[in-house]
């Protein structure tokens, strides 16, 4: 008979679990409280812009080796695509200043030698000084660590980890920070190439891994939200949903892969980070202009980093808890002239109607990335024998990511799969 599993969640981190295990011969049943999977990486129709939106624009790197390994066993890898190179444009509003950041695609950082290839007005020298912060513990802050000035930090450094960290970066987590150093810039363009779904976050890392789920014979069930953990003699014993209770077998494991707050609330003791940053993310029913590169990183505005999709223009603006309370159509209207300068739409264009658009303000997004935030990570074991933890709140060594997201379910599947 094989094993049993239920997976409560189903984010990305329990859906990696999910798989994980199911290929592995056990039994899986996902428990989603919601009525839909993919949790803050998910796609939905949209009837303002009369288009399928993401409801975050979300990134993945061509070295984030556990998001690409799920993607290959759900069959999906194909829809992640961008650029041969690891290559990025940016664009200061400003001074209306454009660049191409060329990592090339060497395991090595030769670009660095190359100033054609660097960020603008910057010299080795730059890069050099960053060294502090590559292994910093996560105990330090960015702005004690590092120079939080210069032409480096404000071209590549702040968007870079301000996208990553969600907080303003200077009181963000030196470590976590060094880790998205250590993985990317350090490891060269081969670990850099940037990948979307351009098909939709759903289509690509969400729904193949319900298929395959269920042709494994898993049941996948939504509108079932976990009330309550029965524990008894260091294991979890029964699962409370309410209307109905799940008694687990000797042999059966538990993933908990819900957010930080739910999580609290279910595992009696739990730490777990309790301060949040809101990210808003923007959508305009707009042809992106021809020869538009795919994304270009913004500096000096609003906008933080412009995506273009096929017949959709897509913002992300990270640390946004500024903006959650800003009437819609303001902001709309303040990102839209942003999106104009960036993409090199007319003014005309810029102060005339707005295209359909749509506000995604998710105000507790992802935990808030400083080393105090940091220390109160839990690890995917627990007290209970059968219980494991996932998601980008646990200990990862990274921040939020899909990347951190997806290794949390990994390394609670590991851990199911060394139960005795």
């Amino acid at each position: 008979m094989p094993k049993t599993a239920h997976i409560i969640g189903a984010g990305l981190s329990g859906l990696s679990a999910a798989v994980r295990l199911a290929s592995n011969g056990w039994q899986i049943h996902v428990h989603e409280a919601t009525q839909n999977a993919g949790g803050r990486c998910r796609s939905y129709f949209d009837s303002a812009t009369d288009l399928t939106i993401d409801n975050g624009n979300h990134l993945v790197l061509s070295g984030n080796r556990h998001a690409l390994a799920y993607a290959r066993s759900i069959g999906s890898e194909a829809g992640l695509v961008g650029p041969e190179r690891a290559q990025f444009h940016f664009i200061d509003l400003e001074n209306g200043k454009s660049w191409l950041l060329d990592l090339g695609q060497s395991r090595f950082p030769f670009w660095l030698f190359d100033a054609s290839r660097r960020v603008p007005d910057t010299s080795i020298g730059d890069y050099l000084a960053l060294s502090p912060l590559v292994w910093a513990g996560t105990d330090k802050l960015i702005g004690d660590t590092i120079k939080c000035d210069g032409a480096l930090y404000h071209r590549l450094i702040e968007p870079l980890m301000l996208a990553a960290l969600n907080v303003d970066p200077p009181h963000g987590s030196a470590g976590l920070a060094g880790a998205i150093v250590r993985e990317t810039l350090m490891a060269g363009g081969q670990a850099c190439r940037p990948l979307i779904a351009r098909e939709g976050l759903s289509a690509v890392l969400v729904e193949p891994a319900v298929e395959q789920l269920r042709a494994r014979g898993a049941t996948v069930n939504f509108s079932h939200e976990l009330r309550h953990f029965e524990m008894t003699g260091g294991k979890i014993a029964a699962l409370d949903f309410g209307d109905d209770k799940i008694v687990l077998g000797e042999g059966d494991a538990v993933v908990l892969a819900v957010p930080a707050r739910p999580a609290a609330g279910l595992v009696p003791g739990l730490s777990s980070p309790n301060k949040f940053r809101a990210i808003v993310n923007a959508h305009f029913r707009y042809d992106p202009p021809k020869g538009m590169p795919p994304m270009i990183g913004v500096v000096g505005g609003l906008v933080e980093w412009l995506f273009a999709f096929p017949q959709r223009l897509s913002v992300t603006i990270s640390d946004a808890d500024r903006l959650v309370n800003m009437p819609r159509e303001e902001l709309a209207r303040m990102i839209w002239r942003d999106v104009c300068k960036a993409a090199g739409i007319s003014s005309e264009i810029a102060e005339g109607p707005l295209p359909p658009w749509q506000i995604v303000r998710e105000r507790r997004a992802t935990f808030e990335a400083t080393p105090e935030q940091n220390a109160l990570r839990p690890g995917p074991a627990t007290a209970w024998k059968n219980l494991f933890l996932a998601g980008d709140w646990t200990d990862t060594g990274l921040p939020a990511t899909i990347e951190g997201s997806i290794r949390s379910g990994d390394r609670a599947a590991d851990l199911v799969l060394k139960m005795p």
